[in-house]
């Protein structure tokens, strides 16, 4: 096997376990919410994406690009069902009754 065809299934897997990486956060924030989770920490980890989605680009290697691609899309989810989440009333939380006197 060629040193290039062994970086290139090193890298598809490298990505691929990145990528997948995220997904129970998505599924948790989902189930749970996202309250734990800062926009500052998607934000910083978006932008490193972006950039090694350029990397990749620049590179022409597939393997970054399609990895990186997917993992934005992913951050991208959690963002915004973390803003979902955000706007709903937590467990036990209901509509607040005013007292009147």
């Amino acid at each position: 096997m060629s040193t290039e065809k062994l970086a290139g299934i090193i890298g598809a897997v490298a990505g691929a376990c990145t990528t997948l990486a995220f997904v129970p956060q998505v599924v948790k924030i989902w189930k749970q919410g996202g309250r734990d989770l800062s926009y500052g920490l998607l934000g910083i980890y978006l932008t490193g994406v972006l950039l090694w989605l350029l990397y990749g680009l620049l590179l022409r290697a597939p393997e970054i690009i399609v990895a990186n691609v997917a993992t934005a899309l992913l951050v991208l989810l959690a963002t915004g069902l973390k803003a979902w989440t955000d706007k709903r009333p937590s467990a036990g939380e209901g509509p607040q009754r005013q007292v009147v006197e």
